[in-house]
């Protein structure tokens, strides 16, 4: 009996360098939400993983610790959140008079429904004692129940400040805990959660694409699996992949996260390469949740006041105190 071929990994798209001298061309509807913006009075904040498109007209484009801040530190009138649920809802915890916009308020997260907050209730309750570090991928209700917020920014930070004689919970993401109890030496207790685009990174599909650009460096998320993370030449946040990028003196990168991260890296790392991380099913890797926000989304958004982001006053007060905590200890 024959057996089947090997199959090849996909092609990875190759993004080649902006020109920084060319002028950005805005298409009607970029027109038409920088318009609207103005009347409402309202500040467009932007996750790296959103489409070009959007980034292009955001007054902020950055990871969740930026964009937490700056939502903590706006005097917009209206917030117009261009992300997924959970980052609206903090936007919302941090300015509860505020009018917080989400163009697609369907637009969920993976790790954030890894942890539904009655089963980290019971969890809580069977074990009484632990200290419960979030990582900001998760619902505000869950937020509600945990001491401390992170980000993958500043989760090292986050962690080495929590009391030594304290036994950790880590949620919802148990690749980003690996990674943090390797930077930190202390060890937590992980939930069982993963983002399910950083999943599909494997070990076969970036030594595909290093083999292409044997001299390019790997930049990897921490959310990917640990044997990709031990691949890279780097393992960091999204906003320290632009230093990191900027400073380094190659003229490739393999970038190894959503896809739409290199399209703020072309913008602000002029005259370099990027090579998107491919999977073993495609050369690049979109968030599907990430992308249910759309340039007209966005328009009809502002356009309507709608559709906006309510939470019950006690999550509000309850989910505050760990993200005010967080943002304290990031300072």
């Amino acid at each position: 009996m024959k057996s089947e071929p090997a199959q090849s990994s996909p092609e990875p798209l190759v993004f080649p360098p902006l020109d920084p001298a060319a002028p950005p061309v805005l298409n009607a509807v970029q027109r038409e939400v920088l318009r609207l913006k103005r009347e409402r009075k309202a500040v467009i904040l932007a996750h790296n993983y959103q489409t070009d498109d959007i980034q292009a007209v955001a007054d902020f484009v950055g990871d969740s610790l930026g964009l937490s801040r700056q939502a903590a530190a706006t005097d917009a009138e209206v917030i117009v959140f261009c992300g997924v649920h959970f980052m609206a809802e903090t936007a919302k915890i941090l300015n509860p008079t505020k009018l917080v916009l989400l163009p697609e308020p369907t637009a969920g997260c993976s790790l954030s429904d890894s942890c539904p907050p009655a089963e980290l209730a019971a969890y809580k309750a069977a074990h009484p004692g632990l200290y419960v570090a979030a990582y900001i991928n998760c619902s505000a209700e869950v937020k509600t129940l945990c001491d401390v917020i992170c980000t993958s920014g500043n989760a090292v930070k986050i962690v080495s400040q929590i009391p030594a004689d304290r036994e950790i919970l880590f949620v919802p993401d148990q690749n980003l805990g690996q990674w943090v109890m390797r930077q930190t030496g202390r060890k937590m207790r992980l939930w069982p959660g993963s983002c399910y685009a950083h999943v599909l990174y494997s070990v076969a599909s970036i030594e595909s694409a290093k083999a292409k650009f044997p001299a390019a460096p790997v930049v990897a998320h921490p959310e990917c699996i640990e044997a990709v993370r031990d691949m890279a030449d780097i393992v960091c946040s999204t906003e320290k992949m632009v230093a990191y990028c900027r400073e380094n003196e190659a003229d490739t990168f393999i970038i190894v996260t959503e896809t739409g991260m290199i399209n703020r890296l072309r913008r602000e790392v002029p005259g370099k390469r990027f090579v998107a991380g491919p999977t073993d099913l495609c050369g690049c890797n979109d968030c599907r949740f990430m992308k249910m926000n759309t340039i007209e989304k966005l328009r009809d958004c502002l356009a309507n006041l709608a559709p906006a982001v309510e939470l019950p006053e006690h999550v509000i007060r309850d989910a505050r105190a760990p993200i005010q905590r967080m943002l304290d200890w990031s300072d």
